[in-house]
């Protein structure tokens, strides 16, 4: 196999247009540029420069090769980089816990920036809410998470709000009951289904009285309520984005309610190198 300065020493006579000028790009004598060509010509059996004037020009299978060749540095370059950020303590794996409730345009263009920042690192993002949220930090399942504010955390946990806000109203099907009414009360509301948010982990914490389905997502509430079972609170953004004309907003007292969101990290196992940066840029 080629090694890289053998494929460096080609690529460069290739681009440089000539073997001195390939030379000087690396830093080295022309007859150890033109010695490497020659060498890779030979492990390969095929000639990748026609010598037959002044200045060597690529061959029809040079042209094909010097393409490879410099897919090979490419991706021997974002190995060495990947093994020097391992190296320094960079995390292989980022796991991000996040709440329906929270949609950013920051975190889309942030993905955007952090992709470019660490091509190679593996990130994963999960759906979960409230108390399950909480869980999946605690036990180090994910680095980060971005959660319904709440008015205390365990503390392990360190907390620090972010700067967007979302909306959370009610919404039903369009035939159900209470689609055609105005200034619905709470005890219109009673005297029908609530689908209602509930923790996997701690399902019975918000038990309520009276007819009530519940989901661990919102997005399974949305479904219910399209399918006519009930009434649910749900961010205004996923039912913009999913409910399409399916849903419909009830004007009830003291909805649609803003709802701020926090971002979340362990105090004993903080967020690594990639992940203070993603957070960092998140909370700026």
């Amino acid at each position: 196999m080629a090694s890289h300065e053998v494929l460096q020493a080609f690529v460069q006579a290739a681009t440089q247009g000539s073997f001195s000028a390939a030379a000087r790009k690396l830093g080295k004598s022309q007859s150890t540029v033109s010695a490497a060509v020659a060498s890779l010509e030979i492990d390969l059996d095929v000639a990748l420069f026609d010598r037959s004037s002044r200045k060597p020009t690529l061959t029809p299978a040079g042209h094909v090769l010097l393409q490879r060749a410099e897919q090979v540095l490419e991706a021997n370059s974002r190995l060495e980089l990947a093994a020097s950020q391992l190296s320094h303590g960079l995390e292989p794996k980022l796991s991000i816990a996040m709440s329906d409730t929270y949609q950013s345009d920051r975190f889309e263009s942030t993905l955007s920036a952090f992709e470019q920042r660490y091509p190679d690192l593996e990130l994963e993002c999960l759906i979960a809410e409230c108390d399950d949220l909480i869980a999946l930090v605690q036990s180090g399942r994910a680095q980060i998470a971005f959660i319904e504010q709440q008015a205390d955390y365990p503390p392990d946990l360190t907390s620090s709000p972010v700067e967007e806000r979302t909306e959370i109203a009610l919404f039903v099907a369009p035939g159900h009951p209470l689609a055609g009414l105005r200034n619905i009360t709470a005890q219109a509301l009673q005297q029908h289904r609530e689908l209602r948010l509930a923790s996997i982990l701690n399902p019975n914490e918000t038990r309520a009285t009276g007819r009530v389905w519940s989901a661990p997502s919102y997005l399974m509430l949305l479904e219910m309520a399209q399918l006519g079972f009930g009434w649910a609170p749900i961010p205004r953004w996923l039912v913009e984005r999913f409910g399409g004309d399916r849903l419909v907003e009830l004007k009830a007292r003291g909805w649609p309610r803003a709802v701020a969101v926090d971002a979340l990290w362990s105090r004993q196992k903080p967020p690594g190198p990639a992940g203070s940066w993603l957070l960092g840029a998140m909370l700026e």
